[in-house]
């Protein structure tokens, strides 16, 4: 009989508490395989809407259906055995009203066995977060740089250059969690302002193109190896994966042409 415990999630309470202590660990994944290899180390994973364009070619995330989300969600949780699984909500999926965002949220958790969702906005979103929370989902929040508002904003461009407007984005930090959001992706935001809205809230900051002072930090898992050819600035290249794909792939043709593909090992006798 083995006495080995058995391996738990991590909880919201806990990436909660790691606020101003351990550095929070997390990564996008989109599917089973990568998010198996991911759950060794993250402390959540995201399963983000950036797969429309990781994995469906998409110019941005607007078009990123529901179904597509769960469906992702549902292959990152069954590859998973130790990381808090985030899914987040897409475009027009929450916007319209906290009763809108709930029946769509409750949707994903109750699909994907998911343990927390993400949704983007700040002030603007603070009714529909506590509507969430008070109901039994937990929220993870996300101001800053919102890809989902790209065609507002103009583009995808970094915030807080003018420090004029840096009161509105530590306005929108202090609403969503003092409205029950868990922890607050900090995207795009000059480092000073990262670092002002990490002092005024008491829940985890987890910055991406941020500041290494935030809480936690976050990265696309496929930016952070080396398979997308344009990556952002605040992208750091662990991995050169891109390459050594291409090269593995020109072997396999010039085997097959070549007919000294399969070999004795890879046949039956």
């Amino acid at each position: 009989m083995s006495t080995q415990a058995p391996i738990r999630r991590m909880t919201v309470p806990q990436i909660r508490a790691k606020k101003g202590a351990d550095p929070i660990v997390s990564l996008t994944s989109y599917h089973a395989h990568t998010a198996a290899i991911v759950d060794k180390f993250a402390d959540f994973i995201l399963v983000g809407d950036s797969l429309g364009m990781v994995m469906h070619g998409m110019d941005s995330t607007i078009g990123v259906p529901l179904d597509l989300m769960i469906m992702h969600g549902r292959a990152v949780v069954r590859g998973t055995k130790r990381a808090l699984i985030v899914v987040d909500m897409p475009f027009g999926t929450y916007e319209e009203s906290p009763n809108m965002g709930f029946r769509n949220a409750a949707k994903i958790m109750k699909e994907t066995a998911c343990g927390a969702v993400k949704l983007e906005g700040g002030a603007r979103m603070a009714e529909t977060i506590r509507f969430l929370s008070e109901r039994g989902i937990p929220v993870m929040a996300h101001i800053g740089l919102t890809p989902q508002s790209v065609n507002t904003m103009g583009g995808f461009k970094v915030q807080g250059r003018d420090e004029a407007a840096w009161k509105t984005h530590i306005d929108d930090a202090r609403a969503v969690a003092e409205a029950g959001a868990f922890a607050l992706v900090v995207e795009g935001v000059v480092e000073e302002l990262a670092d002002k809205i990490t002092a005024a809230v008491d829940i985890p900051t987890i910055g991406i193109g941020a500041s290494k002072n935030c809480d936690g930090q976050i990265l696309v898992l496929e930016d952070m190896l080396g398979l997308n050819p344009r990556v952002p600035k605040f992208v750091k290249v662990y991995g050169d994966l891109g390459p050594a794909i291409e090269r593995a792939v020109a072997e396999y043709t010039e085997e097959v042409k070549t007919r000294t593909f399969p070999g004795e090992d890879n046949v039956y006798r």
